[in-house]
C-alpha cells in the first residue's frame, strides 16, 4: 500500500486506486511512482493477470497538478524520472490494463487512456486535454495516437480548443468502450477484468503485443519528442502567464504573446 495508490489482489486482477482525493487524484511524484510500482507487479508477477485503474466516485484524476510544471529535459528523461517512468511503463505494459473513469480525467489523467485496453465510464465523466490551454502541448503519445483514434480534425478539435467532452461523446470517438452508471461501473470494470484474468494468460499478453506492435517504436519516440517540446513550453512566458493565472483563479491574457 502505498501514500496515494491503493493496490489489492483478486482473483488475478491487481485493483489500483489513486487515492488523493483532497487534490481531486491531481498527479505528483510520489503518485507516478507508486503507479510505477504497480505498472512493474503487474508485469513482473504471475499472479497478477490484469491491472485495473481507478479514482473515486466522481473523481478519476485532475492531472499533472499546475504547480508541478517544472524540470529539466535530461531530469525528465533519466532512466529514474517517475514521470518518464510511469509514461514508458503504461505505454508499454504487457499485461491489460482497464480503467473506470467516474468523474473528471484531465490531461495526463485522459491521454493515459489511450493506453488502456478496456475504458468504461460513467454518465458523470468528463474528458479534457487541455495542454494547448496552459501553454504546454500534448504529452503521453497522444498527439500520435489520438487522431488516429479519432481523425485528424477532432483531434485537433480536442487538442487545440482543450474544451471538456462528455462520455458520451468519449464512446463515440472510440475512447471509452461503454458508459455505465456511477453505482454499477467500478463492478462492471471488475467483471471484465476477472473476464480477462480468466482467459489464457499467455494468449492474451500475445494478442495485446500484436495490436499494438505496429506502433510501438512511434509511440515510443512521439513521447519521447512530446517530452522535450514539453519541458521547452513549461519554460515560456504563456505557461507562466497560464499557471498564475490558474493560481489567481482569474482566465489567463494571452494576448500579447505571439
Amino acid at each position: 500500500m502505498g501514500q496515494f495508490v491503493i493496490t489489492e489482489l483478486v482473483e488475478g486482477v491487481l485493483r489500483v486506486e489513486i487515492r488523493r482525493p483532497e487534490k481531486k487524484n491531481a498527479f505528483n511524484a510520489t503518485i507516478y511512482r507508486e503507479l510505477c510500482e504497480a505498472l512493474v507487479r503487474c508485469d513482473q508477477d504471475p499472479a497478477v493477470r490484469v491491472l485495473l485503474l481507478h479514482g473515486q466516485p466522481g473523481i478519476f484524476s485532475a492531472g499533472h497538478e499546475v504547480q508541478g510544471f517544472s524540470g529539466s529535459q535530461s531530469e525528465l528523461e533519466a532512466a529514474d524520472n517517475p514521470v518518464m517512468a510511469f509514461m514508458r511503463g503504461v505505454s508499454t505494459a504487457e499485461k491489460p490494463i482497464v480503467a473506470a473513469v467516474d468523474g473528471y480525467a484531465i490531461g495526463v489523467g485522459a491521454t493515459l487512456l489511450l493506453h488502456c485496453d478496456l475504458v468504461f465510464a460513467s454518465p458523470n465523466a468528463r474528458f479534457q486535454f487541455p495542454f494547448v490551454n496552459l501553454g504546454l502541448c500534448p504529452e503521453l503519445g497522444s498527439s500520435l495516437i489520438l487522431p488516429r483514434l479519432a481523425g485528424h480534425q477532432r483531434a485537433s478539435e480536442l487538442l487545440l480548443l482543450g474544451e471538456p467532452f462528455p462520455a458520451e461523446i468519449a464512446r463515440e470517438l472510440g475512447l471509452v468502450n461503454s458508459i455505465v452508471e456511477s453505482n454499477a461501473l467500478l463492478d462492471l470494470a471488475m467483471t471484465r477484468a476477472r473476464t480477462l484474468a480468466r482467459q489464457p494468460a499467455a494468449s492474451v499478453r500475445l494478442t495485446k503485443s500484436m495490436l499494438k506492435k505496429h506502433d510501438a517504436e512511434r509511440v515510443a519516440s512521439t513521447i519521447e519528442q512530446e517530452v522535450a517540446n514539453f519541458i521547452e513550453r513549461t519554460r515560456s512566458a504563456e505557461a507562466a502567464e497560464a499557471v498564475t493565472a490558474f493560481l489567481e483563479k482569474r482566465k489567463p491574457d494571452f494576448s500579447s504573446f505571439s
